[in-house]
C-alpha cells in the first residue's frame, strides 16, 4: 500500500508554510512542501525539520505547465496518486504598487486563477477516492464585491463550466487593458481572481458529483504575511486552521462550499459577513 500523499503550492512562508507545519503533525502520510524556489523550499522545509517536522519537497511552479506535469509524473509513479491538495500559491499587488492596471490584472489573474485552474486541470486525474481539495481564497472573493449584477448572475449560474468561468476572467483582463473594467468588475484584479477562485471551486466540486472527492474555498483570514504587509490581525498558524479543517476534520457534507476562518459556512452569494 503506497502511503496517503498530501501537496501544498506556495508553500515555502506564510499560510502555505504554517499549513505543511499542520499537515506534518496530523496528516497520516506524507505531506509535500512546493515552492518555484528550490532554495526557499528547502530552507522552509529544514526550518520545519527543527521542529521535529518532516515534510518532503518538490519544485512545483504553478505557472509553467511543465513543471506541473513534471510533479505529476513524480507523484504518479512514486504513490499512484493525491489525498489532499491544497491550493495555496498566490500573489497581491501592493496598493501603492506603480504597475499599470492592465499589468496587474494579467499577472493577478494568470496566477490566481490561471494558474490554478493548470495545477487542476493536470493533478486532478491523481485524486484518490475520499480526496480533498482546499482552493485558498479570500474575503475578497465574496461574489457581492462585483459591482454588476449580470456578472454576478452569470458568476452564480449552476450550469457555469470551468471553460465559461475562464471566459469571464480573460473578459476581465481584455477590459482592464481597454481601460473599461472598473463599472463591471471594479478597481481590484485580486478581488476578481479570488471570485474567480471561489466561483470554480463550486464548479468543480459540481463536475466531480460522481467522485468521493470534496472541494471547498476558503478565506484564511486576514494574515500577518508579506502578503498582507504584515498588516493582518492572525498569525499564519491561525490562518492554517480553516484550511486544516477543510484538509482533515470536515464532515464529508461539506462540499462546495466558501468557508470563513472561523470554520463557519459561508453563503457565497448571499450578504457578504
Amino acid at each position: 500500500m503506497s502511503p496517503k500523499v498530501a501537496v501544498v503550492t506556495g508553500a515555502n512562508k506564510g499560510i502555505g508554510f504554517a499549513i505543511v507545519r499542520g499537515l506534518c503533525k496530523r496528516f497520516e502520510g506524507v505531506v509535500y512542501l512546493t515552492s518555484r524556489d528550490v532554495e526557499r523550499g528547502k530552507e522552509a522545509v529544514a526550518q520545519l525539520a527543527t521542529e521535529g517536522l518532516k515534510p518532503s519537497y518538490h519544485q512545483l511552479d504553478i505557472t509553467d505547465r511543465k513543471s506541473i506535469e513534471v510533479f505529476r509524473d513524480y507523484l504518479k509513479g512514486k504513490y499512484g496518486g493525491i489525498d489532499v491538495l491544497v491550493n495555496n500559491a498566490a500573489i497581491a499587488f501592493k496598493s501603492n504598487a506603480p504597475d499599470p492596471v492592465a499589468v496587474q490584472a494579467e499577472q493577478t489573474l494568470f496566477v490566481n486563477y490561471f494558474s490554478l485552474v493548470s495545477v487542476c486541470e493536470v493533478l486532478f486525474p491523481l485524486l484518490n477516492n475520499g480526496a480533498r481539495v482546499v482552493n485558498i481564497s479570500s474575503s475578497c472573493g465574496h461574489l457581492s464585491l462585483i459591482p454588476s449584477e449580470t456578472l454576478r448572475e452569470k458568476l452564480k449560474d449552476p450550469k457555469l463550466t470551468v471553460a465559461e468561468l475562464s471566459g469571464l476572467m480573460q473578459q476581465y483582463v481584455d477590459a482592464a487593458k481597454q481601460g473599461t473594467h472598473a463599472a463591471d468588475w471594479g478597481n481590484s484584479s485580486y478581488v476578481v481572481s479570488k471570485v474567480g477562485v471561489t466561483a470554480l471551486s463550486i464548479i468543480q466540486q459540481r463536475e466531480l458529483h460522481d467522485r468521493d472527492i470534496k472541494v471547498n474555498a476558503v478565506h484564511p483570514g486576514y494574515v500577518d504575511t508579506d502578503m498582507s504587509s504584515h498588516k493582518g490581525n492572525l498569525t499564519i498558524d491561525e490562518g492554517a486552521v480553516a484550511p486544516l479543517f477543510l484538509a482533515l476534520d470536515a464532515p464529508d457534507s461539506v462540499k462546495g462550499q466558501y468557508v470563513w476562518f472561523d470554520k463557519r459556512i459561508v453563503a457565497w452569494d448571499g450578504q457578504k459577513p
